[in-house]
């Protein structure tokens, strides 16, 4: 019985040990992953950003979206093989719906990292290619050439999911 009990003294520790700094890890992971998509803003203004972002996007991103941001043909039409074609990014498109946040995650790691589950895409997650700095260049580059009350529509999206 005495045997029994040191035994279970001797897994306990460990375990408990275990189990904390697993929370730990978890804790900072979570709370590192929340202040960095908190301090996402992109800089439409700041014309340096835009002439970074517009170039980056010319080497990464036209030849799917398209030169003037215009997306793929048929774009809300799955292709024969079920993927979804590339959407616009100018004010036609669905990008300005999306807080900036959303936009930096799924362009770092994509979309099925982002949901966690497969999702038929042609879209790569550019966080081996691009360094932050140049993802927040090209959503810049991006919202710069949305109309005024598109940016503004977009502005009040970010308010409201930094409000969560």
């Amino acid at each position: 019985m005495a045997e029994n009990r040191k035994f279970k003294q001797a897994f306990i520790l460990p375990v408990a040990l275990a189990g904390l700094a697993l929370c730990a890890v978890i804790f900072y992971f979570t709370s590192s992953t929340e202040r960095a998509e908190a301090e996402i803003v992109l800089k439409p203004n700041n014309l340096s950003v835009i002439k970074l972002g517009k170039s980056v996007y010319a080497r990464n991103c036209a030849s799917c979206h398209g030169a003037a941001l215009e997306g793929a043909a048929n774009w809300k039409q799955r292709d024969p093989d079920g993927y979804m074609p590339a959407p616009p990014h100018d004010e036609t498109g669905h990008t300005w719906h999306h807080p900036d946040s959303y936009l930096f995650l799924m362009t770092k790691y994509g979309i099925e990292q982002l949901i966690g589950q497969k999702y038929p895409n042609n879209m790569p997650a550019y966080e081996e290619i691009l360094s932050n700095d140049e993802i927040v260049a090209v959503l810049s580059y991006i919202k710069s050439t949305w109309p005024d009350h598109i940016q503004r529509q977009h502005d009040q999206i970010n308010t409201r999911a930094n409000a969560q």
